[in-house]
C-alpha cells in the first residue's frame, strides 16, 4: 500500500497496515538535524506521507533590512528574533474602514500551474496538498493588525464582513484554480484558537468565520478534494461547526488541551485528526524512551479505526533534542514493533 492510499484510508476512518505519518521541522532545528544525522538531505529519507505546495513562493527580503521580509500581500515580517519561519508583523496596511484600500496579490496562474504539474509529477507516491496559509482570519488580521480587528468585529461589524468576504473570494479563486489539478486536498491555515477557548468567542467566530468556510470547503468538495484546516489552540466548542461546513480533517489538535479518547470518542467518525504529538510539552522534556512510549499510546488510540495523521502539533522547533526526534521516526517507521491497533 503506498503513502497516499493509507492518508485516503485514514480520512475514509478506515485502518491500513500502518498509521500515515508527517514530521516538519522549523528552519533552525533542520539546521541542526542536518549536522546530526550527517546528512543534509535526511528529510527526504523520512519519508513522510504527506507532501504540500504553497500558492505563494517564499516571502521576498528586504534589501537593506537584514531577516525582514515582505510577503504577497506587502505585509512585513521582522525575524530577527528566535521565529525564523513566520515572524513578527511590522506595518500595518489596512489604516481606515476601506475594506478595499489593498491590491490583491497578483497571481500568474500560468507560472502556477507549471509549479503544480511539477510538483505532481515529483510526488507520485505522497497524499499531496495546495496549501493557503494565513487564509482568513489570520490574512485579515495581517493587513488590519489583531487588536484593531477585534475591536472591529464589534464596533464595525459591516466592514469586518466585507473584508473577510473579499479575502475568501481570493481563496475561493485559488481553490477553483487548483482543484483542477491531480491533487488530493486543500489546506486552509488559520489559527482560532488560544490555550483556552477561541481569541474572538465562539459568538463571533460563527458570525464571521463560519460563512466563508462554508463557501470555501464547499469550492474544495466541489472539485472532488478532501478539506485540511489548521488552527493553533483551543478549538473544541466549534468541532460540530466545522463538521457541518465540511471538514474533513482537523490540524494541528494539541493533547495539552484536548482530552484525546474523548475528542475521539465523540467526533472520530466525523473528522479525521492530524498532529496530537506535542512540541509544547512531551518532545522537548520526554527523555527518548518517554518519547516512543507517549507516542505509542497516542497512535493507538487515535488511529483504532482509522482518522488519524501521526505528526507533531506544529514544524518542530530548536529545543527538541535530537535524540527524541530520533525516537519519534523510530516509532513511525517501525509501527508493527511497538503496537497494534
Amino acid at each position: 500500500m503506498n503513502k497516499k492510499q493509507r492518508v485516503i484510508n485514514s480520512l475514509n476512518h478506515k485502518e491500513s497496515d500502518i498509521i500515515p505519518y508527517e514530521i516538519g521541522f522549523t528552519i533552525p532545528l533542520r539546521k541542526k538535524l542536518a549536522k546530526y544525522f550527517g546528512d543534509p538531505d535526511f528529510e527526504s529519507k523520512i519519508d513522510n506521507h504527506i507532501k504540500t505546495i504553497g500558492y505563494a513562493k517564499a516571502h521576498k527580503e528586504i534589501e537593506g533590512k537584514p531577516e525582514h521580509y515582505i510577503d504577497m500581500w506587502g505585509v512585513i515580517w521582522n525575524r530577527s528574533g528566535p521565529d525564523k519561519d513566520i515572524g513578527v508583523v511590522e506595518n500595518q496596511i489596512l489604516k481606515g474602514l476601506d475594506a478595499t484600500e489593498f491590491d490583491y496579490p497578483a497571481i500568474n496562474f500560468d507560472e502556477l500551474g507549471v509549479r503544480l504539474e511539477q510538483f505532481i509529477s515529483e510526488n507520485k507516491d505522497t497524499f499531496n496538498i495546495f496549501s493557503i496559509g494565513f487564509s482568513l482570519f489570520e490574512r485579515a488580521w495581517t493587513l488590519r493588525g489583531m487588536e484593531n480587528l477585534l475591536i472591529d468585529m464589534i464596533m464595525n461589524p459591516d466592514f469586518v464582513h466585507r473584508l473577510l468576504d473579499r479575502i475568501c473570494d481570493f481563496n475561493v479563486k485559488l481553490v477553483e484554480f487548483a482543484v483542477q489539478y491531480d491533487i488530493d486536498g486543500i489546506y486552509f491555515g488559520d489559527d482560532w484558537g488560544q490555550q483556552r477557548g477561541l481569541i474572538m468567542g465562539p459568538a463571533m467566530w460563527r458570525e464571521f468565520i463560519k460563512p466563508r468556510l462554508k463557501r470555501a470547503y464547499s469550492s474544495v468538495r466541489n472539485g472532488g478534494k478532501y478539506v485540511f484546516q489548521h488552527s493553533c489552540g483551543d478549538i473544541g466548542e466549534i468541532f460540530s461547526d466545522v463538521i457541518e461546513c465540511g471538514l474533513h480533517c482537523y490540524q494541528t489538535f494539541q493533547p495539552e488541551i484536548y482530552n484525546i479518547e474523548n475528542v475521539k470518542a465523540e467526533f472520530g467518525n466525523d473528522l479525521s485528526f492530524w498532529g496530537a504529538i506535542s512540541t509544547q510539552g512531551m518532545l522537548p522534556f520526554e527523555t527518548p524512551d518517554g518519547v516512543r512510549r507517549e507516542t505509542s499510546r497516542i497512535m493507538q488510540v487515535l488511529g483504532k479505526g482509522g482518522g488519524y495523521i501521526a505528526s507533531p502539533t506544529h514544524g518542530v522547533p530548536y529545543d527538541v533534542p535530537e535524540e527524541n526526534i530520533e525516537a519519534l521516526l523510530d516509532v513511525f517507521r517501525n509501527q508493527n514493533k511497538y503496537f497494534k491497533l
